[in-house]
């Protein structure tokens, strides 16, 4: 917050902020006749949309006192964008100013009174955010007289032409509000200025060392600097810097290579200095001087390896200079004037300052555990980039920029077809850019037109970054091929901006497909320096259309063809000057379970915040290549994420992937031991491992004595088998494990004879079955074995499924056995292979031939989770015990999902994290973690949360689906329930539920109802596909918003609800953008209900409409009408189907 001094002396406090789309408004209304001759007729909203940088002026209550908005090219028609830098240098004095350091004032308004101040405070603001901005000019075709705050700020450019273009020609230059620090070397008595920044920003001050700073000034020699920047005679920042560099310990953490270890090229000198000697005259000749170079060179070969950096040993500046220590840059380059590297280590806690932003940070090798991160800027960095259109005399140069790249011959084909035809081989447009830094090329971009620009605006969630309808179809454009020296990945944002402005493209998307799809020929390198200036965008929620039916109402082939899938990133004008939060923090993930999964997609796909150090450790890595669509059968689904999911999301390019199995933790050393003898790091631990199957551990009883389940139960509920794994017990777990299974069974087991047990009480057991049958195998050879389950529990809550799925596994003759539970393998014998098995019963034991025995029995927490947790310290109760917070006992580590329970201090022993939907509980596990690292939340109070004692509730369906015997497609979706409570369960508004068609049909539909009329329970069993994401829109809505389906359900007007719901005026429901149209209306009937009841109480007059109902008042029902109207005409794309007003 800053104070700004109006012309009649009001004081006013104010923030600067970029702007935002809901400014519009307030910016329209600042606009004068006096504007309007200067910048001419604008489009506030297109304004904000293309302005590289809008800079708004507000208020404490948000009202907006100023505006202005930043371009990279001139106003209006004047001259064409992409030839700007010609025609300023050619008709005024401004050779300095180029497409790297200069920027254009498209417009500013101000409210008159605090117009003088408010420019003043933008362009300092302007200035100071971009850090090597060095003029704004204002150049405009329209001649007018400018408002005094204009010509406070821009003075004229000088005219090298008579009569010259007829225009405004302004400009403003950095040092009249912002300018550069001045660096000196450091003096002693620079101390007591110096120290007051470090005691701000480090607690390690300790008496006994107050006077290091002044050590550290005294102590400098050749290879160690001290230097200060000040500002008004007053030392406001302090960098320290030395040479002497453990390059070994560097080299041993972080991936080196690309700049040669950090060390000298000695070869490169070597020919540098061969060259020279090339030209000067040489007299000597033959075989002498050709041994006399063979001896030259060992000896060189012998030479150590010299150190090419220095390092910045400490570095502060005050707070309000904070984006001018780049400033200090080019100086310290200038006290080594032999090296190319300055080098910076910081923690990884630490949050990125702005000195750092002109750093490439270093790759951290897998095997490191240092707590600190490695920043390098190269010498080459110091000049500025020229960007320009690739010419064919550029091939030889771009040819050795790429030659180690692997994808370099798709480029260089591309660079090819653009130089002959400008077209790629499917002619489709093509433009290349070239990236130099004193006159040699060091990067290259190549883009395409976006052939495919309505299928990525309806599946993915562009519309969250830019407003569509004001970019023109030509203006979006694809990233072919992007390469740039790794020195220069700083330069990444400017090479982008420019080529925008070259190209006349206002929107660059990258396609990151999946790894085994090689990135179907496109060249990235390096992909972080993309993933830095672009923003994620989100896959939308797809309605399943019934196009059949449908017919031409149906969306555009463009919309609903299907597309491999790809995860996004876009890169628009307005984010080419938008910085990003780095966070370095390591957060570590163990278990890729649908909660952990969630958690990393929101925070990758936080928009303004980078994540480097992502860590999931998984048993079977990243499941992003395995399809869940068509999956190999054997376990339910809670349908959270799909293949397709999984690559529409930016996990494989934001996270690391360690393969294994946590061991052990280590809170002291803070890091996680591996299966493979591999340690990782962490500041921020996650343990979210679920449950799994676990290899069940015989009761080994006497089967001729008579003995009772449920005793055995209790006897052996925790017991461990300890015992090698027959090769023929399959345990499946996950999706790898299934894939597994299936491959052994095809080989092994399909074309015997021998019988199949699987072992279970879930619902696993019976898609199991279904898989089993689908396979070939007979049913007569499926035995199920469920154990017994705890009183009133079943594997389906509906009994018209159990009943269909009984039915079905009669009739393929697949025997069932029940309340039985392992009692030994192959009578005590060795246990490999598994040959039979015996089962205690209530009854009579019963004994089994065994061929395979599919194991899915003994949910619980893995026995090395549970051995990492116990011997860490962590509080262990049956379950990880975590507090509201999702935290242990160790603020460091969380829990979350069902490997954890509540503390018993919550009294909330019914509710845990299983009994809720996993994506939802990471979703906000992450809103929980975001606070720590987001500077724009406010931090969670941790201490106000742990005195209130109460757990969250969480709102979102349980779901569960797969395929059952019979062939039915199975979907369960229900409202989260507490387990074990006391008393009877609570009655549906109906007692049957809304249900059609029959279970032995394959056509069975049940929903059931609230006491408030919301769908709570949805039940499908068919033999046809379902639209799963369709359905799952159905949770929690209205009866009423389902086209009345009480009602005319009980008139008998609904047969069957799979056609009923396959209507047309069904799809606007199952929309993405559904549920912000329906918190729209509650908005606008909570508003009017406000009012009624104020009017209720002023005035006792009858003719108020009550509130119950407000729809007969003509003003309510408009402002639906108009709100209804705005949701289809504003998604017509998707829906086509629904007619908007003037298109009849």
């Amino acid at each position: 917050m800053r104070t700004i001094t109006s012309s009649s002396g009001q004081e006013e406090g104010v923030t600067v902020r970029r702007s935002e789309s809901a400014d519009a408004q307030g910016v329209d209304l600042l606009i004068t006749p006096l504007t309007m001759e200067v910048f001419g007729r604008v489009n506030i909203i297109h304004l904000l949309e293309k302005a590289n940088l809008a800079v708004t002026l507000a208020d404490e209550k948000e009202n907006i006192l100023a505006h202005a908005s930043f371009f990279d090219h001139p106003v209006g028609d004047l001259v064409d964008q992409t030839r700007w830098e010609c025609f300023l240098q050619k008709n005024f004095k401004a050779e300095t100013c180029t497409p790297w350091n200069t920027l254009f004032l498209h417009l500013f308004v101000a409210q008159p009174d605090f117009a003088s101040a408010s420019m003043k405070e933008i362009m300092r603001a302007v200035f100071n955010a971009v850090t090597e901005l060095d003029h704004v000019c204002l150049l405009s075709p329209h001649i007018s007289a400018l408002e005094p705050a204009l010509e406070e700020t821009f003075e004229p450019l000088q005219r090298l032409t008579d009569p010259g273009p007829q225009c405004l020609a302004l400009i403003c230059h950095r040092e009249e509000h912002c300018p550069r620090l001045h660096i000196r070397p450091a003096r002693v008595e620079d101390h007591n200025d110096v120290l007051p920044l470090f005691a701000e920003q480090t607690k390690h001050l300790s008496a006994e060392r107050q006077y290091f700073l002044a050590e550290l000034i005294e102590a400098q020699d050749e290879r160690n600097h001290t230097a200060v920047c000040e500002s008004d005679g007053v030392a406001v920042g302090f960098v320290s810097l030395t040479s002497d560099v453990d390059l070994n310990r560097l080299n041993s953490h972080f991936d080196l290579s690309q700049f040669n270890g950090l060390y000298k090229d000695e070869e490169a000198a070597a020919e540098s200095e061969s060259r020279d000697n090339e030209e000067e005259p040489t007299q000597t000749h033959g075989a002498e001087s050709q041994q006399q170079e063979e001896e030259e060179t060992q000896t060189d070969r012998l030479v150590p390896e010299k150190s090419n950096a220095f390092c910045v040993r400490f570095f502060s500046v005050h707070k309000s200079y904070d984006m001018r220590s780049v400033d200090f840059i080019p100086y310290v380059f200038g006290l080594f004037p032999d090296l190319d590297f300055c080098i910076i280590t910081v923690p990884t806690l630490s949050p990125e300052f702005p000195f750092l932003q002109s750093f490439h940070r270093a790759q951290r090798r897998a095997t490191s555990l240092l707590q600190d991160e490695l920043y390098i800027f190269h010498r080459d960095g110091l000049g500025n980039v020229e960007v320009r259109p690739a010419v064919a005399a550029d091939r030889p140069a771009v040819s050795d920029l790429v030659k180690d790249l692997s994808l370099r011959e798709s480029l260089l084909q591309d660079l090819d077809c653009f130089y002959e035809s400008c077209r790629d081989l499917d002619g489709v447009t093509l433009q290349a850019f070239v990236a130099q830094v004193k006159s040699e090329v060091v990067g290259i971009l190549i883009i395409r037109d976006e052939q495919d620009i309505e299928y990525i605006r309806s599946h993915y969630n562009i519309e969250n970054f830019i407003y569509f309808s004001h970019h023109r179809y030509e203006e979006h454009a694809q990233i072919r091929h992007f390469v740039l020296r790794p020195s220069l990945q700083h330069f990444s944002k400017h090479l982008f901006k420019e080529v925008l402005r070259l190209a006349l493209r206002s929107c660059l998307y990258l396609r990151i497909l999946p790894s085994d799809r090689s990135q179907e020929n496109s060249c990235i390198h390096h992909l972080d320096s993309v993933l830095n200036c672009a923003v994620p965008v989100r896959p939308r929620r797809q309605i399943i259309y019934p196009l059949e039916e449908l017919g031409i109402n149906a969306p555009s082939r463009q919309i609903t063809e299907d597309q491999a899938p790809f995860a996004l990133s876009l890169i628009s004008r307005k984010l080419t000057l938008e910085p990003k939060v780095t966070i370095n923090a390591r957060i570590v993930v163990v278990g890729a379970s649908d909660v952990g999964l969630s958690l990393l997609e929101v925070l990758c796909f936080c928009p303004h915040l980078k994540f480097n150090n992502l860590t999931l450790i998984s048993i079977h890595g990243l499941p992003s290549h395995v399809d869940h669509d068509h999956h190999d059968g054997f376990l339910s689904t809670s349908h959270a994420f799909s293949s397709r999911d999984f690559a529409q999301l930016p996990l494989q390019t934001c996270i690391n992937v360690v393969t294994g199995k946590m061991v052990g933790i280590n809170r002291k050393s803070k890091s996680v031991s591996v299966s493979g003898g591999r340690k990782v790091a962490y500041d921020h631990l996650i343990l979210c491992t679920g449950l799994q199957y676990q290899v069940p551990c015989p009761t080994g009883v006497d089967l001729s004595r008579p003995v009772t389940n449920s005793q055995l139960q209790a006897q052996f509920a925790h017991c461990r088998y300890t015992q090698p794994v027959p090769s023929n017990l399959l345990t499946l777990n996950d999706l790898h494990d299934c894939r597994a299974a299936r491959r052994w069974l095809c080989a092994n087991f399909v074309e015997l004879e021998e019988n199949a047990i699987v072992y279970g009480n879930s619902i696993d057991v019976f898609t199991t079955a279904e898989t089993l049958l689908s396979l070939g195998v007979q049913g007569r050879r499926i035995h199920l074995v469920l154990p017994p389950l705890p009183p009133g529990a079943s594997c389906f809550s509906d009994p018209q499924v159990k009943k269909a799925v009984h039915a079905a596994l009669q009739k393929a003759e697949v025997q069932v056995h029940h309340d039985c539970l392992l009692a030994r393998m192959n009578d005590g014998e060795h246990p490999d292979p598994l040959m039979c098995v015996s089962f205690s019963t209530d009854a009579e034991p019963l004994h089994l031939q065994c061929g395979v025995f599919i194991n899915l029995s003994n949910r619980g927490v893995d026995y090395d989770a549970f051995r990492s947790i116990n011997s860490s310290f962590l509080v262990f109760d049956s379950r990880l015990v975590i507090n509201a917070s999702f935290q242990t006992r160790d603020p460091d580590i969380s829990g979350a999902g069902p490997l954890t329970k509540f503390s018993r201090c919550y009294y909330a022993d019914e509710w845990s994290h299983a009994n809720f939907n996993s994506k939802e509980v990471g979703q906000d596990l992450a809103a929980m973690l975001l606070p720590l690292f987001d500077p724009t939340l406010e931090p969670v109070d941790q201490h106000q949360s742990d005195v209130d004692r109460q757990v969250r509730l969480y709102k979102q369906a349980k779901i569960q689906g797969g395929k059952l015997p019979g062939g039915f497609n199975y979907l369960h979706v229900t409202k989260p329930s507490a387990t074990g409570l006391p008393g009877a369960p609570v009655k549906h508004l109906q007692d049957k539920g809304i249900a059609t068609g029959r279970v032995e049909t394959g056509n069975y539909f049940c929903v059931r109802l609230d006491s408030y009329e919301l769908v709570e329970t949805l039940t499908c069993l068919s033999l046809k596909p379902l639209p799963v994401s369709n359905y799952l829109s159905l949770y929690g809505k209205h009866e009423q918003l389902l086209g009345q389906l009480s009602t005319y359900y009980y008139q008998g007007l609904i047969p069957d609800l799979y056609s009923f719901l396959r209507q047309s005026w069904c799809l606007a429901i199952y929309h993405d953008r559904f549920s912000d149209f329906e918190q729209e209306l509650q908005q606008i009937t909570s508003a009017q209900d406000d009012e009624q009841r104020q009017q209720l109480m002023e005035d006792e007059d009858d003719t108020v409409v009550p509130p119950q109902d407000r729809f007969k008042d003509p003003e309510s029902r408009a402002a639906l009408r108009s709100s209804a109207v705005k949701y289809l005409r504003y998604n017509q794309n998707l829906l086509p189907m629904f007619a908007c007003p003037g298109q009849m």
